[in-house]
């Protein structure tokens, strides 16, 4: 059986004693092993980082630009290609897959603008025949953690933008989904970067601690569930590193009783069992004003139960879970949301996937009923399981938003945009969409939540990126001349 190993400055390393399997959640068999990095693994992916950062950093804008767009062009000539490798590891149907790509892309050509949006600024005169000057620079060896539902557009969101400006990169991708990140690094030699530009380390907690540990990484970007991503906020911080770390989310969407709800309810079903629900801006609760809610449950039940469930490879609706463990929990929440009261209209638990073997499958499922108090309001399922809380007013649906832990994504439908503007300036979330139900922003802005969604300052990609991966200087200039002769011990003024 094929074992996916590291990669480390510009080749394959063999795995060590322990592997891990990784499966095919459309038949649940076993396809591979992956590599579980060592501590000395680790330290060899760090060690190839930090010998390829000087000449990397020194590296002219012009010629890091040409292997962007090299990787770019590569990247898009056989992008179809990393779609069906996601597809097989994670389960999330083709058409999913590609998007996932081609966002991931949106990234890379913002970063092909690197040039202008490492430009510092220059005044000349500042003081008398002083001038002064700001330039950004690398940080040095950078890691990235990324999670099992995104395998190539959330490492996209931070290393295209990391090696454009001269950093040197560690990638830890999931365990489960361990194929798409050696791919790309296999396109990255294709393009030209010199080896040691680009690593990843396959591996489970060991990796992900010696990275967060170890004093020659210098900042370390994380998407994943919120209990990791703040002990990777606090374990890399207390390590001396600067940390984006984007955690979990429970995204509502409010409804209007002015909205259409033939849109909506299409909203609904495309936000709420998308990737069969793994995402993390995906809508797991739909908040409906007033008296809408029958009509809008039973247009959101018609069209879930059209749904067809099955291995992306087959041209289906929506995939697997995947796991069979993350399956398992999922239903053990449709389970507690039965058991709590809440109306279960569609269950997804019997659902009869078309798919070969045995696959973990949950199907579209619907709970109307619901309440705050519930687990299936409550926590962060993860997968295809959307939850109709009926509310009576804007404010109550607001006050709900607001007090929630967390505060990731959501979305308003109406056709008001006096309460859409309210909403955008009251809304206590990191971003917003107005009869959008995934509000993900173009690469050019900066992707991240509020409150339990986020640790650390800086959201992932956009500006913020830029700033996240560089720092900066400011540079005093005085070219030496007689008149600038003489002792003086008072502070220097500006004149």
């Amino acid at each position: 059986m094929n074992t996916i190993e590291h990669w480390i400055n510009g080749s394959y390393v063999p795995a060590g004693e322990r592997t891990a399997p990784v499966s095919n959640p459309a038949t649940g068999k076993v396809t591979a092993r992956v590599a579980l990095a060592s501590v000395e693994d680790g330290n060899a992916a760090v060690a190839a980082a930090k010998a390829a950062f000087p000449a990397w950093r020194d590296t002219s804008l012009a010629r890091r630009t040409q292997i962007l767009f090299s990787f770019r062009e590569l990247l898009n000539s056989r992008k179809e290609e990393l779609a069906a490798i996601i597809t097989s590891e994670h389960g999330k149907v083709l058409d999913d897959a590609l998007g996932e790509v081609t966002r991931g892309q949106e990234v890379v050509e913002f970063a092909c603008g690197i040039p202008h949006l490492l430009k510092g600024s220059y005044t000349e005169n500042a003081s008398t025949k002083v001038d002064i000057h700001s330039i950004r620079q690398a940080l040095g060896p950078v890691a990235i953690i990324s999670p099992f539902n995104f395998p190539a557009m959330v490492p996209m969101w931070f290393f295209p933008i990391a090696i454009a400006a001269g950093n040197t990169v560690i990638i830890k991708p999931s365990e489960k989904v361990p194929t798409a990140a050696v791919w790309m690094a296999e396109l990255w030699k294709e393009a030209g970067l010199p080896d040691g530009v680009f690593n990843v380390l396959q591996g489970d907690k060991v990796a992900v601690d010696t990275l967060l540990t170890h004093p020659d990484v210098k900042a370390v970007s994380f998407v994943g569930s919120t209990p990791i991503a703040k002990y990777v906020y606090e374990t890399a911080t207390a390590n001396g590193k600067r940390v984006q770390a984007l955690g979990g989310a429970k995204n509502h969407m409010i409804v209007l009783p002015d909205a259409d709800l033939d849109l909506a309810a299409d909203a609904a079903i495309n936000a709420g069992f998308g990737s069969a629900g793994e995402r993390c801006m995906a809508i797991s609760a739909l908040l409906a004003v007033g008296d809408i809610a029958d009509s809008l449950v039973a247009k959101i039940a018609e069209r879930a139960r059209g749904l067809r469930t099955g291995d992306g490879l087959r041209g289906c609706d929506m995939g697997p879970l995947v796991t069979a463990q993350h399956r398992d929990k999922v239903a053990g929440y449709v389970d507690a949301g039965e058991a709590a009261g809440a109306t279960l209209v569609v269950d997804g638990r019997s659902v009869m996937p078309d798919a070969e073997g045995e696959g973990f499958f949950v199907g579209p499922t619907l709970f109307d009923n619901v309440t705050t108090d519930m687990s299936i309001y409550r926590d962060e399922i993860f997968g295809p399981v959307l939850s109709v809380v009926r509310v009576d007013s804007y404010d109550e649906a607001l006050a709900t938003i607001n007090a929630n832990p967390y505060g990731n994504g959501t979305a308003i439908f109406t056709n008001d945009g006096g309460a859409a503007r309210r909403f955008e300036n009251e809304v206590e979330v990191g971003m917003v969409g107005i009869n959008v139900p995934v509000p993900v922003p173009m690469a050019y802005y900066s992707f991240g939540g509020w409150k339990n969604s986020l640790f650390g300052d800086t959201h992932a990609h956009g500006t913020e990126g830029v700033g996240f991966f560089t720092r900066g200087k400011a540079v005093t200039t005085r070219w030496l001349d007689p008149s600038h002769g003489g002792i003086n011990l008072g502070f220097p003024q500006n004149n």
